[in-house]
């Protein structure tokens, strides 16, 4: 039986959106307040942002189960479609449609001072591959389970390693100047750190027994989304005056995140078709490819360009567009299941 999304899954656009809102008119009313927040930063660092981000990304990684690494083999086909996805397509893909829309045809109505920080952020988006949402998208789909561990878990590995040097080679062909010493501290403080703290705390919690590990994750499931919408407000704290001078920013912004979310589930569902992947294979390989770990990315640049930047603010446009998007994603992939193994 599938489970469905909990209340604050469901609801996410809503809560995001009830967050700009917040967040927009808290700035306007206590300036002083919110700028007092910005300045409490410690090597380019700010502390109440990084123990929200930790708060956000931890919880996410405790599912995440390293060992089901030696799965990978069982469906190779599946995750050779996910890795060419993830890491070949999917980021240049973006910084392509980021400098097609940004750059040239919505250029004219965009402020020009933050047209590269924009780029960045949608760049940084598509960089990080989805870690936690996808095993949502998974269940609703009927995705093979292990499959969709195994291919998140090697995902997760890659993305310690090649996040920062896939980055930095997509800014620098942007033309964007890459702030190398803060990119490798955010790596450090976003991703391998808060693996290993994770790793720990699900190896302590196991040793209750899945069901008390069980249990555990579901007190502690919506402490991540919790964190994130707090960390919203303040950033739209720091966005409200751009968003009140230029409110259509955020409907330009979704332009290539939506362009980029179909072209590629729909080419990693196709490619599995191709191979002879099975469709609870096909299902959750072309979802992780649709979605990203927009967490992560919305950690990295705000420690890379700012709180003020356009790249938070094209982050953010990435998670307020997640859940609908990627339930229309499950939609289709669902209902095509005929046509899929109805194959030549």
């Amino acid at each position: 039986m599938v489970q469905p999304l909990n209340r604050f899954e469901r609801y996410l656009t809503v809560w995001v959106a009830l967050c700009i809102i917040a967040g927009i008119v808290c700035g306007q009313l206590l300036p002083g307040v919110f700028q007092a927040i910005g300045r409490l930063e410690y090597a380019q660092v700010n502390l109440p942002v990084g123990l929200l981000i930790w708060v956000m990304i931890i919880p996410m990684l405790v599912k995440v189960d390293f060992g089901a690494l030696h799965q990978v083999k069982q469906h190779w086909r599946g995750i050779s479609v996910t890795l060419f996805i993830n890491w070949a397509v999917k980021p240049f893909s973006m910084a392509l449609l980021a400098w097609l829309f940004v750059r040239h045809i919505f250029a004219p109505w965009l402020p020009t001072t933050q047209i590269d920080s924009y780029v960045a952020g949608l760049i940084l988006l598509a960089a990080a591959p989805c870690t936690a949402m996808v095993f949502v998208w998974s269940r609703l789909s009927n995705g093979d389970p292990l499959f969709t561990l195994s291919q998140v878990a090697l995902n997760d590995t890659i993305m310690v390693f090649a996040f920062a040097p896939l980055v930095g080679l997509l800014l620098g062909m942007a033309s964007i100047s890459v702030p190398w010493a803060t990119l490798l501290i955010s790596v450090l403080l976003y991703i391998v750190i808060p693996v290993i703290l994770a790793q720990l705390w699900r190896k302590s919690l196991l040793k209750g027994g899945q069901a008390a590990f069980d249990r555990a994750m579901a007190k502690i499931g919506p402490w991540s989304i919790s964190a994130l919408l707090a960390t919203l407000v303040l950033l739209f704290a720091f966005q409200g005056k751009a968003i009140l001078d230029q409110p259509l920013i955020i409907a330009m912004l979704v332009v290539p995140i939506l362009i980029q979310v179909f072209f590629n589930s729909s080419v990693a569902y196709w490619l599995n078709r191709r191979l002879g992947e099975k469709h609870n294979i096909a299902c959750p390989s072309a979802l992780i490819g649709a979605s990203n770990f927009f967490e992560l990315a919305v950690a990295a640049a705000i420690s890379l360009f700012g709180f003020e930047s356009g790249a938070a603010l094209a982050t953010v446009v990435g998670v307020l567009i997640e859940v609908p998007v990627m339930l229309l994603v499950v939609k289709i992939v669902n209902q095509s299941k005929g046509w899929y193994e109805n194959k030549p």
